[in-house]
């Protein structure tokens, strides 16, 4: 009984022994790359650092955000197109990928064409807003002054070609007025001097105005979207308030190089689906007012697609040009 044991229990440390020598799921991979063509702190950034943890768990690897900021987010595409479709790179992006194309028809690569959509991760909102002294209580009351004085207010981005320009831009054209373009270079500045009163309006992301709003720095004219937002349920979209149906929600998705074996777009938009599942996630989502959303890799497609004409279609019209 006892050689049986002994032999038994040998056994039992010959298993643990071979399972601890086993190679790991990942072991020996490469870093998995969440190209970010933005700096750290944007709503793009978010979702790679939301997300990024909970995709290494689900793969076995690890994960990394690379964060490869420039040209209006054109250099850390270029990077995403020009890598090996071996599953170590892809890029979390926004609908700036789309704009791009339109204005910069010279980049050496399709931003459209050239990747492979992954799967969609969220939609975030705009919000049309002035500093208090403008006066301005609504949309309606911006168009109308703008209609009276064309040309005499303006608005802030930061830069050409941003959502932000090209956003205030459609509501130009829907709304019949023409306010001044004021582009700066980043967020930072723009923000600053619409809070100093030097520029009458800007659209921004829910998560960089709700702050200055809820401070009574700025004031709401309405959410260039389908519907009011949670966080604030008070601001009318920009159709209630009479300003012209304009519908800027940005998507935010993830994409590969091209040549991505569909098997492994299939795997990663399924770890995708469940991660934007959690709790946790929409949690950290919502609280910068994007909220989760998924799809097949070929509904996103459908989505980059559709965008991508009808913001060329605007550029052309109100003759646009990068800087």
């Amino acid at each position: 009984m006892t050689s049986i044991r002994l032999a038994a229990a040998a056994l039992a440390f010959c298993s643990l022994h071979a399972l601890a020598q086993a190679p790991q799921p990942g072991a020996g991979q490469p870093p998995l790359r969440l190209v970010v063509p933005f700096t750290p702190g944007t709503g793009i950034d978010l979702i790679a650092r939301t997300v990024g943890p909970r995709l290494a768990e689900r793969l076995g690897r690890p994960v990394v955000v690379d964060n490869r900021a420039g040209a209006s987010g054109n250099i850390g595409t270029e990077a995403v197109v020009r890598a090996e479709p071996n599953g170590n790179t892809l890029l979390v992006s926004v609908n700036t990928l789309v704009m791009n194309r339109s204005l910069y028809p010279q980049l050496p690569f399709d931003p459209v064409k050239d990747l492979v959509p992954v799967g969609l991760t969220s939609w975030g909102q705009l919000l049309l807003v002035t500093h208090p002294r403008s006066g301005f209580h609504g949309a309606a009351e911006l168009v109308a002054a703008a209609k009276a004085r064309p040309g005499r207010l303006n608005y802030a981005s930061p830069g050409v070609g941003t959502p932000h320009h090209l956003s205030m831009e459609l509501f130009k054209q829907t709304a019949g007025v023409f306010l001044t373009h004021i582009p700066y270079r980043g967020s930072g500045p723009a923000v600053t001097d619409l809070l100093g009163g030097q520029v009458d309006a800007m659209f921004l992301p829910i998560h960089v105005a709700l702050p200055q709003i809820k401070a009574g720095k700025l004031v709401a004219l309405g959410i260039g979207s389908g519907k009011r937002h949670p966080l604030l349920p008070e601001v009318p979209t920009l159709a209630e308030a009479r300003a012209g149906n304009v519908d800027v929600d940005m998507w935010y998705g993830i994409f590969a190089p091209p040549g991505t074996a569909p098997e492994l777009v299939a795997r990663l938009n399924r770890e995708l689906k469940d991660i934007l599942a959690l709790p946790e996630v929409r949690t950290a989502f919502q609280g910068q007012g994007m909220d989760p959303a998924t799809g097949t890799p070929q509904e996103f497609r459908r989505l980059v697609e559709r965008d991508a004409e009808r913001w060329a279609q605007l550029i052309r019209r109100q003759q646009i040009k990068a800087e």
